[in-house]
């Protein structure tokens, strides 16, 4: 008889226990849903600044979901998409910010989500021999950058990224030009020349691709 009091009386313990904790976990997950704009962002900033990027991303989606019109709203979608960047999602990156400059032109962080977005093209650009699309794409949103906020204190870095990629588009020119060389194809290597002279004229090759255009006109007999 003793035994089973025991045994009834810890079960009812476990039992008890369990209910509890239920309760608890609710009351905290409760806490958590209810939190205002601004205790969400801090919370979301919190992780992205212990390096929790994954977390720290939820907590800016959803604000960007719950408080689209709160006074941190333009902060929560630029730490959202540094989130993203953090994490190495350069093309959701990129969406994200341009969100920001699309949804919320007026605000302060505008200017600089439009240089990350070159920024995220740039980390996308490859080695001259792979397809430069992402290097001609991070270009265009430099230069998109340097017109519309031609004071602000990236430019520079945006000029120089600017002329870093050019020099490598002129690289992928030119070995496509000494290609046409070696096949004797030397029309087309001319004519692939007289673009690295006359596009990349301030890179390191126009004038190695000037001399190439006077050997394929040699070699074509004019």
């Amino acid at each position: 008889m003793i035994l089973r009091r025991a045994r009834r009386g810890l079960i009812c313990f476990i039992i008890a226990g369990f209910i509890g904790a239920i309760f608890c976990g609710c009351g905290s997950s409760s806490t958590i849903q209810t939190l205002s704009a601004e205790q969400r962002f801090a919370l979301g900033k919190k992780n992205f600044d212990d390096g929790n990027y994954t977390e720290a991303y939820t907590d800016f989606e959803i604000i960007k979901l719950q408080y689209p019109g709160s006074a941190v709203a333009d902060k929560a979608q630029y730490y959202l998409a540094e989130s993203r960047f953090k994490l190495g999602e350069y093309l959701l990156a990129a969406e994200e910010y341009q969100a920001l400059r699309r949804n919320m032109p007026a605000s302060p962080l505008a200017p600089e989500a439009q240089y990350r977005i070159g920024l995220c093209y740039y980390n996308l650009s490859p080695k001259p021999p792979l397809d430069q699309t992402y290097t001609t794409r991070a270009i265009d949103e430099f230069q998109t950058f340097i017109e519309y906020y031609p004071k602000h204190e990236f430019v520079a870095d945006a000029e120089a990224k600017i002329k870093e990629l050019n020099t490598r588009l002129a690289e992928k020119k030119y070995d496509e030009a000494q290609l046409y060389m070696k096949l004797e194809a030397y029309k087309a290597a001319g004519i692939t020349f007289d673009n690295v002279i006359e596009k990349y004229h301030d890179t390191p090759f126009a004038e190695p691709a000037l001399l190439g255009k006077v050997k394929a006109l040699i070699a074509r007999g004019k």
